[in-house]
């Protein structure tokens, strides 16, 4: 249908309508929006509200607290990997302990042939000094246990003592003796005592003081095996390569330490090498005042019995080579037995008996004239003595509140103990030359002072 007005198509009218009264406009004649207006009313912001925007700081960031280090699972008390720590503090004792327990066959070695001119008590400061050592390097090797630096201590260690007994064998001065058997195996025997107390500790519980006596008893085996290495080989190859062969043995037997051991925890912090808050604990000064009045005493027998025996009795220089390997002997029995009863008795109860025992030992020593009464002394007094060294690392743990401080602790305590040792010895050196008596006497009254 077209629409009313032509023929285009069709449309409403109310469209037609609209257009006829509202014309389009070009694209061209649409003006633009006007323009906005830059006046805009200012907004007021009351002058206490600045204020306190002013006084506003800069946001922190707050970063999240670490998360805490996971609490060590108890000690297993047992099991494979805890022997295989007891046999490796075996080893560390042979290598240590046992070459200070070896002392007396170089005392009597050095009086008769190349520091024929030196009292004894002069010479005995070359055995006095690798003792001191081997317990005061503890206030250092402690820390650095605690620290997780095990095999490092062991590394340096071995080193240090094979060097030493390497350069021993080839000089024939009191100065270079002194430097190789006192400096160098003392600094590092030293490395090797304290982990091999410490490393027990964290192992065991219940079975701690057994465990730690079958380690200590390395120190004895040495003391039985090293005289006697010697005492053979001095009289086939000479004293040279007698303590090269030593030097060789210490190596050999530390290899497994090296590979096999690994503490169970490391703590996450540093700490001072010296743990001065220990002091206040009254339990421990008194433990280290009693450790330095037995080491006074305790290793005179060690270093004098063959010399004293050769010079009171007229025992043969063969025979006074192997008393001392007799009274390691016993002293191999004395870390072992007294040990495994402190499990039940208490090591604290066990050690005191055991020093109370060892100071009477050495009252009867003064009366003996033959042969018979030396070596009954040196097999009784071994097996006491060897408790008495074996059982205060135990007894020590036991008044410790931190096991995680055990090898700081260790290193303090027995500091005392090596300047006992550092004092006594020398002093019965001189005793020895003017009376035997005297000189027994002063070993046992300073055992006795412990009690």
């Amino acid at each position: 249908m077209n629409s009313a007005g032509g023929n285009g198509p069709w449309v409403p009218q109310q469209l037609y309508s609209y257009r006829e009264t509202h014309p389009q406009r070009p694209v061209s004649e649409v003006s633009e929006a006007p323009p906005r207006s830059d006046t805009s009313t200012p907004i007021h912001i009351p002058q206490r509200d600045i204020e306190a925007l002013s006084n506003l700081s800069t946001p922190t960031l707050i970063t999240p607290a670490p998360p805490p280090a996971p609490t060590p699972s108890p000690p297993p008390n047992g099991g494979t990997t805890a022997w295989l720590q007891v046999v490796g503090a075996f080893l560390l004792f042979f290598s240590s302990w046992g070459l200070v327990n070896t002392f007396g066959v170089f005392q009597e070695f050095f009086r008769e042939n190349y520091l024929s001119s030196f009292p004894p008590s002069s010479i005995s400061w070359i055995g006095t000094v690798q003792g001191f050592l081997l317990i005061v390097v503890g206030v250092l090797s402690g820390p650095l246990y605690d620290l997780g630096y095990l095999r490092g201590l062991i590394g340096v260690g071995a080193s240090l003592i094979f060097m030493g007994l390497l350069i021993a064998g080839e000089v024939r001065e009191y100065f270079g003796i002194f430097l190789s058997l006192s400096l160098l195996v003392g600094l590092g025997a030293g490395c090797l005592f304290v982990p091999s107390v410490a490393i027990v500790a964290q192992y065991f519980t219940t079975r701690r003081p057994f465990a730690t006596g079958i380690a200590a008893a390395g120190g004895s085996f040495g003391g039985v095996v090293f005289p006697i290495v010697f005492k053979q080989a001095l009289d086939h190859v000479g004293y040279g390569w007698a303590c090269r062969i030593l030097a060789f043995i210490v190596l050999a037997t530390l290899i497994w330490p090296f590979i096999v051991m690994k503490p169970r925890s490391i703590p996450g912090k540093k700490r001072t090498l010296l743990d001065l808050a220990a002091f206040k604990d009254l339990s421990f000064t008194l433990f280290s005042l009693s450790l330095f009045f037995t080491f006074v005493g305790l290793y005179i027998p060690f270093f004098y019995l063959p010399s004293y025996s050769r010079s009171q009795l007229d025992v043969s220089a063969s025979l006074a080579f192997y008393l001392l390997a007799v009274l390691n002997s016993g002293s191999f029995f004395g870390r072992l037995i007294p040990n495994l009863i402190a499990n039940y008795a208490g090591s604290l109860n066990i050690l005191l008996f055991c020093i109370f025992t060892s100071g009477i030992l050495v009252f009867f020593w003064i009366p003996i004239q033959n042969l018979a009464g030396v070596i009954a002394f040196a097999i009784l007094y071994g097996f006491f003595s060897g408790a008495v060294v074996s059982l205060p690392p135990t007894a020590l743990v036991s008044i410790s509140p931190d096991i995680s401080k055990v090898g700081t602790r260790l290193g303090m305590s027995f500091s005392f103990a090596g300047f006992g040792l550092l004092v006594g010895n020398p002093i019965a050196g001189a005793l020895l030359k003017g009376s035997s008596s005297i000189f027994s006497f002063f070993a046992a009254i300073n055992i006795h002072t412990t009690g």
